[in-house]
């Protein structure tokens, strides 16, 4: 179990939902903070953000690659869109002020230290540094509970960051990710949060979601998942990378709403009620006389059925031994048999 403030994060408590702002403020702090109102006043609890230093986090080269949802360099994104220490501890402050919970995730050694003297109350490590044993580490070492995005990689390349979190007996969520933005809905294999669950048992299982919508998200919540992260925009219209994957406050609020619905829908066994039995009472059938009978004459399937209410003396695991029974007297059609009509 996590705990951040009053909000519980397990597999014995409803799901959570992580507004993910991202780099969506397009690297203003106004834009942050305005994106911070719209995400609190539709329910938002855990605002993610993510802590950029361009040059310590990327090599040179990555001044000449594209990534897939934008036209200039990832460093050029980056930089771009990302915060200095000043206007991301403003942006922390601001959240924890409003009584929102502030995290982050840091891409290299310098965010993660920026972050512990933030005095974050939890990590996330995004999907591209699954795989980062050594970022990992560093992170574990300071003992504080993880989030891990699990996208591009398998259950195999996934161990050694579980492995590290034992070994820190650290608490730790698990998010099945798929890395295309947005990610078509048949991509998204929900099942394979499924697939995590049983190769990590200790493990707190969710979704870090990149669809156009919340179906996916949702489908995930009736799954099981504990922690659904989703990126957030005011407007769908606005420009970024991020913003064909993100939801706005309406879809915010509904996937709040829906989860709750869902995970209250989940529990239970198979089996009848007691807020059933007025509909058992008239919904279930007893036997009666489908046809007008003489006394003396054969019950027989095409004079006695099982019709409703149900609340007659014999019922239907009573039809057949009646079968070839004979009437004491005359029964209308429609009367429910008794005990002294045979």
């Amino acid at each position: 179990m996590i705990k951040l403030k009053n909000l519980n994060i397990g597999k014995k408590f409803p799901p959570v939902i992580i507004t993910e702002l991202g780099i969506n403020h397009g690297g203003s702090l106004d834009k942050a903070i305005f994106l911070v109102d719209k995400a609190l006043g539709a329910g938002a609890k855990i605002i993610k953000h993510q802590t950029h230093i361009p040059e310590d986090e990327m090599a040179i080269i990555a001044k000449k690659i594209k990534p897939g949802n934008a036209n200039s360099s990832i460093f050029s994104v980056i930089k771009k869109n990302s915060l200095n220490y000043n206007d991301e501890k403003k942006l922390m402050e601001y959240i924890n002020q409003k009584g929102g919970i502030f995290i982050s995730t840091p891409f290299c050694k310098s965010a993660v230290d920026r972050l512990k003297k933030f005095k974050v109350p939890l990590f996330k490590i995004g999907s591209g540094e699954c795989n980062n044993y050594p970022l990992v580490e560093y992170i574990c070492k300071l003992k504080k509970p993880v989030i891990l995005s699990t996208g591009m990689n398998d259950i195999r390349s996934i161990a050694p960051s579980v492995k590290l979190f034992r070994k820190y007996k650290i608490s730790y969520v698990l998010l099945h990710c798929t890395n295309i933005y947005p990610t078509d809905h048949k991509l998204v294999r929900l099942q394979a949060m499924n697939e995590i669950q049983k190769a990590f048992p200790d493990a707190i299982v969710g979704l870090s979601d990149h669809t156009e919508g919340i179906y996916t998200c949702l489908g995930a919540v009736s799954l099981g998942a504990k922690v659904i992260e989703k990126h957030f925009t005011d407007n769908k219209k606005n420009k970024g990378p991020d913003i064909s994957c993100s939801m706005d406050s309406n879809e915010l609020s509904e996937l709040i709403f829906g989860s709750k619905i869902i995970y209250e829908s989940l529990e239970g066994k198979k089996k009848p009620l007691k807020e059933e039995k007025k509909t058992i009472a008239f919904a279930f059938a007893s036997v009666a006389a489908t046809k007008n009978i003489k006394k003396n004459e054969i019950f027989t399937t095409e004079n006695i059925f099982p019709i409703r209410p149900g609340n007659g003396y014999f019922k239907i695991k009573d039809y057949k031994k009646l079968l070839g029974k004979k009437a004491k007297r005359n029964i209308l059609k429609g009367h429910q048999l008794k005990k002294n009509d045979l």
